[in-house]
């Protein structure tokens, strides 16, 4: 296959009579041909589907972004257009690059891609390296293509914008030490076809796919190997409104009037808050995020927020989140951690109300953003919870420790220290501090098992999908029966 970066069509008129050639069929492409999308306006008008097509025979529009998976397993992940400030037909912002990243890095399966085709070169990709002459390395490229490239950790990343020809030396995409080996990257940026200083357009090569490669032959880390040039992009948070009932309050103005109080109380007491930490892409959980669900959230209190969990166990299956951008408990202010007790307390009553006791627990590990799943059983099979856990636990050769029931989790764990962590109504608390292997779906596994809720088709959250509108149905229905004993409304 031919693969093409940078601009595929010509600015010389004269030059659409010859692509008018191949559109009617009176000259052939003689290989599979994939090009990104248009880098000017100009050019757009040369794509009938700016989602992607085929132009004419041989000749692929790939899409603005994506990732094309060939029979043979080839993965090559593509990002069209240059970098700007608006979504326009040749531009791409950090929406894009969420939209393309997110979804892969958030599978734990996800090692990386072959190929990486982009238009625009990456910023700084020469730290560690000579650049070529004459090149500006503080404003060639993009940020955001760099952070692309940071994540989807590819084996080969082309680019041919700048109309240099460059190969870097490969980098690194692990930490020395600190994380287990991961394949190197080598970057080739392209000079244009036919330029008059003659310099290289065409790199050919061959490849194995890395679905085919041996975890030693992938990783292996050639002599001349450098450290990554990358770190994700310093990125101005914007500034939250004061008025914030179009992304924090989901129900009525009366709860939002009650928000604002506290804000004003909390302001009178002049205490600042530190600010959460920002995430490197777009978070599904941050409240402010338009990533953010929204018709799932049932109840939001200053810090911390509850709504129903996509793909539940049960219809009452239920999260506690920080509002803010924070990975694991331990992090936690003590201000956030008190609402986020008193969520706890709440479901806990709620729950008992109904003749059932919930089980809690945190997986921080693999996930960036705080999520306490709390799940409901009937009372009567209670005594077999801690149980379960515990079988499952050596099943998977899991160390699974009960601690004491008023220890305090940032006593034992330390931040950025992975861990999954149980909460029992019984006051029981168990710790597993996760060092390589951890089941991600462990504690749905436990949950769903034939002793608690005997679901086992639903350990996996994907295989539990409902519609928009039973979810809003769902949330409806939960949040009005929980009002009495939700801490916000009494």
């Amino acid at each position: 296959m031919l693969l093409c970066v940078g601009d595929f069509f010509s600015d010389d008129p004269t030059d659409e009579e010859v692509w008018s050639k191949y559109q009617s069929g009176e000259e052939n492409v003689p290989l599979p041909t994939y090009i990104l999308g248009p880098n000017r306006p100009a050019h757009i008008k040369f794509y009938k589907d700016i989602k992607g097509c085929e132009l004419c025979e041989n000749i692929t529009y790939l899409g603005k972004k994506g990732v094309f998976t060939g029979t043979s397993g080839l993965k090559i992940a593509y990002m069209s257009g240059i970098e700007g400030a608006t979504q326009s037909d040749h531009e791409f912002t950090k929406t894009d690059v969420d939209a393309l990243g997110l979804p892969l890095v958030s599978n734990s399966s996800f090692k990386g891609v072959d190929i990486l085709l982009t238009s625009q070169w990456p910023r700084g990709m020469t730290k560690y390296a000579v650049p070529p002459e004459g090149m500006d390395v503080m404003t060639t490229g993009s940020p955001l293509i760099s952070d692309l490239a940071l994540v989807l950790r590819p084996r080969y990343h082309f680019a041919g914008r700048e109309g240099l020809h460059y190969e870097r030396l490969p980098y690194r995409n692990h930490k020395v030490l600190a994380e287990s080996a991961k394949q190197v990257t080598r970057f080739v940026g392209l000079a244009k076809v036919g330029n008059a200083e003659k310099k290289k357009s065409l790199y050919a090569f061959n490849i194995t796919p890395m679905c085919n490669m041996t975890p030693d032959d992938l990783t292996k880390q050639p002599v001349d190997v450098t450290e990554c040039p990358y770190s994700y992009s310093e990125r101005p948070v914007e500034k939250q409104q004061v008025d914030m009932s179009n992304q924090y309050f989901y129900s009525t103005n009366q709860q939002q009037d009650r928000g604002q109080k506290r804000s004003r109380d909390q302001s009178s007491q002049d205490r600042r808050p530190k600010r959460p930490s920002q995430p490197a892409g777009a978070c599904w959980f941050c409240l402010s995020s338009p990533e953010v669900e929204k018709h799932m959230v049932v109840s939001i209190g200053t810090h911390t927020y509850v709504a129903l969990a996509k793909g539940g166990l049960v219809p009452d299956h239920v999260l506690i989140l920080p509002i803010g951008h924070h990975q694991s408990t331990v992090e936690l202010s003590e201000e956030i951690l008190k609402e986020l007790e008193q969520y706890k307390s709440s479901l806990r009553k709620y729950f008992k109300s109904i003749g059932k006791s919930c089980v809690i627990f945190e997986r921080n590990f693999k996930t960036s953003h705080l999520q306490l799943q709390v799940v409901p059983v009937e009372s009567v099979v209670t005594e077999d919870i801690l149980e379960e856990f515990q079988r499952l636990a050596d099943e998977h050769n899991i160390e699974l420790n009960q601690i004491p029931s008023l220890s305090d989790l940032k006593q034992i764990i330390s931040v950025g220290a992975p861990y999954f962590y149980v909460e029992l109504d019984s006051g029981e608390k168990l710790l597993h501090r996760v060092k390589k292997f951890f089941p991600l779906q462990f504690g749905r596994e436990v949950m769903a098992g034939r002793a608690l809720l005997d679901l086992p088709d639903r350990v996996d959250w994907k295989n539990c999908k409902t519609s928009t509108e039973e979810e809003k149905q769902m949330a409806e229905d939960f949040r009005s029966k929980f009002a009495k004993f939700d801490p916000n409304t009494m």
